[in-house]
């Protein structure tokens, strides 16, 4: 192989150096040389002038790269005045804006000081035991005590206690009765036709909705219209009712000595042949302040519930307890009403010429 031969061998070896992967370009040079070798004594000193090719190309190589300019900004590069171009960033909507704000402050409370949860506050509505406590040792009352903290009279939550309600239960053991209760009674038909009314059944609840007495009572007349599709009552109901004379001595001993609360008081009273002091009355059907639900009549106690409570009675077969839970309800809500109507009534009169006899002391005193 002549000196020319080797040259172009050489220089295509190099020209491959740039097309194929190194490793392929290595492999095949070590081939190339090991077959250099045993074909032709003389291919070392071809080999060093191949060698002084592949050096001429490593420093043009790095000539090139050391003239390409740097995409580093240099450190040493002098400061200048220029103020900083600002930086146009999208303005939120107003409405997002407070909503964030809002976002924000909810998970700052949540997440607090030190805690990441939510702390739960176990503090529930009603009297603390302390206060509670109080109270007992002074002998003030349970309902008093609500009364003077408007306890339980902001939401309609004792119109749920129906779930405990017991029917036909008689007297509620274990419940200390307070001043105030709440009747309400259910009538059959009695007489040709089944237009004159009898007791059939009657309840009441205390001041915190709470059942005192129910019981189903058996009329004295022969009923000839059960009423059941409004009073709830059916014949298999008598089947463990009371005698009236029983109820009637039940109820006028609950009522000695207590403010009574009712709808249309009147018909309930005369059914149970009982009486209660006119003072001790709370009657929502006669109370001023609701006349003018009755268009000029005596509002019905499921107007008076709906628009006053939000509450739906009455929309089946009527149930005493929950009338007479209810009726307390109204007069809870407007208890202060109630108290001035009372207070206007039945307030002390002066008495005539009183003032003028202590003009007279007082002159007589002044001579």
């Amino acid at each position: 192989m002549d000196q020319n031969a080797y040259r172009k061998s050489g220089s295509s070896l190099v020209m491959g150096f740039f097309k194929l992967p190194l490793i392929k370009y290595l492999r095949q040079r070590y081939q190339f040389i090991r077959h250099s070798l045993a074909s032709n004594p003389s291919f070392s000193e071809r080999m060093a002038e191949l060698s002084s090719n592949w050096k001429k190309l490593q420093a043009k190589l790095k000539a090139e790269s050391a003239s390409k300019p740097s995409l580093k900004r240099k450190p040493s590069a002098p400061a200048t005045n220029t103020p900083p171009k600002k930086i146009k960033v999208n303005k939120v909507p107003a409405k997002r804006a407070k909503s964030i704000k809002g976002e924000r402050t909810t998970v700052e409370k949540q997440m607090g000081g030190v805690h990441s949860t939510k702390i739960e506050d176990d503090s529930k509505p009603g009297t603390s035991t302390s206060l509670a406590l109080w109270a007992e040792d002074n002998d003030v009352s349970a309902e008093a005590l609500a009364e003077a903290y408007n306890l339980g009279a902001k939401d309609n939550s004792m119109m749920l206690a129906s779930a405990t309600d017991k029917v036909n239960h008689g007297l509620t053991e274990g419940i200390e009765i307070g001043k105030y209760l709440a009747i309400d009674c259910e009538m059959v038909g009695v007489g040709p036709g089944g237009y004159e009314s009898a007791l059939a059944r009657v309840s009441i609840v205390d001041f915190h909705g709470r059942q005192v007495y129910d019981s189903y009572v058996k009329p004295k007349e022969k009923v000839t219209n059960w009423r059941t599709a409004v009073s709830g009552i059916s014949q298999k109901n008598m089947r463990f009712a009371r005698d009236f004379e029983e109820v009637q001595t039940d109820i006028d001993k609950l009522l000695q000595g207590r403010i009574l609360i009712g709808h249309d008081l009147k018909h309930d009273l005369d059914a149970l042949i009982l009486s209660h002091p006119a003072r001790d009355i709370r009657d929502t059907a006669k109370f001023p302040g609701f006349k003018k639900y009755g268009n000029g009549r005596k509002p019905a106690l499921r107007y008076l519930v709906q628009h006053l409570l939000g509450v739906e009675i009455q929309e089946g077969a009527h149930s005493s307890v929950e009338d007479a839970r209810a009726t307390m309800l109204l007069f809870r809500k407007h208890k202060s009403a109630f108290d001035m109507d009372h207070s206007n009534r039945y307030a002390p009169k002066p008495t005539p010429g009183g003032a003028q006899k202590g003009n007279k002391s007082k002159k007589k005193r002044r001579g």
